[in-house]
C-alpha cells in the first residue's frame, strides 16, 4: 500500500507543481509554475498552453483510476480467495494483479522520460532532462537533413510556383496597393532613422569626391564629339544665332552708341552717325546670313573649333588640366557645397511627402508597376521560368551556406533551456498521448495475467 500511496502522490502533483495549479489550489506556488496570476486575463498562447495542461491531467487522472481500480479489484479477490469463495475469483485476482503489475511498468516507463520516478535517481531516467542538449543538436540534425537540404527546398519551390501565385496575388488591385503601402511604410521608415548628416558625409564622401578624383577633360571630350557626330549642336547654333540677329535687329541704338563712342574726336557728328549706320548695316547683314546659311564660313568654323576642343579635352595635357581647375572651382563653390548639402533635405521632403500621399504619382506608379508585374507573371511564361530560377537559386544559396547557422537556432534554443523546464514543455505537448500507455499497460496486462492464469490452470 506504502507504494501504491507514492504512485497516488506523483500522479497528484509532488513531482508536477504545475498539476497543483491546475487542481485549483490557486496559491502562489501554482502562479510560479505557470499558471495566470489573479485577475490577469491570460493571452492566447498562456489559454492553450493552460487548456494543455488541462488535457494532461485529466489524462493522468484517467490513467491512476485504471491502475487504482486494478489494485482494489486485487485486494477483493485475494480477500474473496482467503474466505474461500469460488474458483473463479483466482482468475480475477490473476487479472488485476497482471494489470497492476503493467500499469506500473508503464507508469516508470513513462514518468523515467521526464523526471526520476519518486525521486529516485535510478540509472536511465529522466531521460529528457539529461539528454536535452543531446536531442537538441539531433533535431537540429533532422530538420538540417530533412526540410533544409537543396533538393527539398528545390521540390518544394517547384511544385508552389511561386511566380505564377504571386503574379495572381499582385494582378489584383488591393494587394497591389497593400504592397505599396507596406513599401512606403519602409521608405518612411528608413528615411526618417537616416540621420541626415551621416547622409550628406556619404554623399560627399560617395559622390562629390569621386567626381573630384576623376579627370573631366577625357569623358566631356567624348560627350562633345559624338554630340558633333550625331549632329545634335546644330539645333543649337540655330538657336544662338537666331538670338544674335534678334539682338542686332532690335539694338540700332546701342549699336550706334557703341560706334559714335569709339570715333575720335575730331570727327564730325554727321560723319560719325553714317559710319555707324554702315557698321549697323554690316553687321545685321553678317548676322542674317550667318542665319540663314546653314555652310556659312563662320558656322563651318564654329564645328571646326568645337571638334577641336573636343580633341584637345581627350588628349592635349594643357587643356585637361584646365577643365580639372575649372572643375575644382567650380565644386569648391559655396553655392555648389550648399547646392549639395540642402540635395538630400530636398530628396527627403519629397520622398515623405509621396510616400505619405497614397494619389501620389511615386505610389501610383510602383502600384501600377506591381498590377503590370503581376499580369507579365501570369501571361509571360518565359519570365515566370525566370523568376522561378532566381527564387530557386537564391533560396538553394541560402540552404548551402546558412543552413548550419539556421539549425543552430534549435540547438541554441534547446541548450539555454533549463532542464526541468524542458521536460514540462515536452510533456505538456505529448504527455496526453503517452498516458495511454499507461491504460494500455494496465489493461493489456490484465488480458495477459488472466491468459496466463488460464493455461497454467489448464495445464496443472
Amino acid at each position: 500500500m506504502g507504494a501504491r500511496g507514492s504512485i497516488l502522490t506523483d500522479n497528484a502533483g509532488v513531482e508536477q507543481p504545475s498539476d497543483d495549479v491546475t487542481s485549483g489550489a490557486g496559491t502562489s506556488g501554482g502562479r510560479a509554475a505557470g499558471g495566470p496570476a489573479p485577475g490577469r486575463v491570460p493571452s492566447d498562447g498562456l489559454a492553450g498552453e493552460e487548456a494543455k495542461r488541462q488535457s494532461l491531467r485529466r489524462m493522468k487522472q484517467v490513467a491512476l483510476a485504471f491502475l487504482f481500480g486494478a489494485a482494489v479489484v486485487f485486494l477483493l479477490a485475494r480477500w474473496a480467495e482467503s474466505e474461500g469463495w469460488p474458483a473463479w475469483v483466482g482468475y480475477v485476482r490473476a487479472a488485476a494483479e497482471a494489470g497492476m503489475i503493467g500499469g506500473l511498468a508503464d507508469w516508470f516507463a513513462v514518468t523515467a522520460l521526464f523526471r526520476h520516478p519518486l525521486g529516485i535517481k535510478i540509472p536511465h531516467t529522466a531521460i529528457i532532462p539529461n539528454k536535452k542538449n543531446v536531442l537538441g543538436e539531433s533535431l537540429g540534425d533532422f530538420v538540417g537533413a530533412n526540410f533544409l537540404s537543396e533538393p527539398v527546398v528545390r521540390d518544394k519551390l517547384q511544385r508552389l510556383e511561386v511566380s505564377r501565385r504571386t503574379g495572381e496575388w499582385l494582378a489584383v488591385s488591393d494587394n497591389a496597393e497593400r504592397v505599396t503601402s507596406e513599401l512606403s511604410t519602409v521608405v518612411r521608415g528608413a528615411v526618417t532613422v537616416l540621420r541626415d548628416e551621416d547622409v550628406q558625409a556619404v554623399m560627399e564622401q560617395a559622390v562629390v569626391r569621386r567626381v573630384v578624383d576623376r579627370e573631366w577633360g577625357p569623358p566631356l571630350g567624348k560627350l562633345l564629339e559624338q554630340v558633333l557626330t550625331d549632329g545634335a549642336h546644330y539645333r543649337f547654333v540655330d538657336l544662338m544665332c537666331d538670338r544674335a540677329y534678334d539682338w542686332v535687329r532690335t539694338n540700332h541704338a546701342t549699336v550706334l552708341r557703341v560706334v559714335s563712342e569709339r570715333a575720335p574726336s575730331w570727327s564730325p557728328r554727321f560723319v560719325d552717325e553714317m559710319l555707324a549706320d554702315k557698321v549697323y548695316g554690316e553687321v545685321l547683314t553678317f548676322a542674317w546670313a550667318v542665319k540663314t546659311d546653314v555652310n556659312h564660313p563662320m558656322r563651318l568654323a564654329l564645328d571646326r573649333f568645337a571638334s577641336e576642343f573636343a580633341q584637345d579635352l581627350q588628349k592635349d595635357p594643357e587643356t585637361i588640366a584646365r577643365a580639372d581647375a575649372v572643375k575644382r572651382q567650380l565644386v569648391e563653390h559655396p553655392e555648389v557645397k550648399k547646392l549639395i548639402g540642402s540635395a538630400w533635405a530636398t530628396a527627403k521632403d519629397m520622398l515623405l511627402t509621396a510616400a505619405e500621399d497614397p494619389s501620389s504619382e511615386l505610389r501610383t506608379r510602383v502600384r501600377d508597376g506591381l498590377q503590370t508585374l503581376g499580369g507579365r507573371l501570369q501571361a509571360d511564361a518565359e519570365l515566370a521560368r525566370k523568376v522561378d530560377g532566381w527564387v530557386e537559386d537564391v533560396a538553394a544559396h541560402v540552404v548551402r551556406r546558412y543552413s548550419r547557422e539556421i539549425t543552430t537556432i534549435i540547438t541554441d534554443t534547446v541548450e539555454r533551456w533549463d532542464a526541468e523546464e524542458t521536460a514540462r514543455k515536452v510533456e505538456l505537448q505529448v504527455g496526453r498521448d503517452l498516458q495511454f500507455i499507461r491504460i494500455n499497460g494496465t489493461v493489456v496486462g490484465a488480458l495477459a495475467g488472466l491468459v496466463i492464469y488460464t493455461i497454467g490452470e489448464l495445464l496443472f
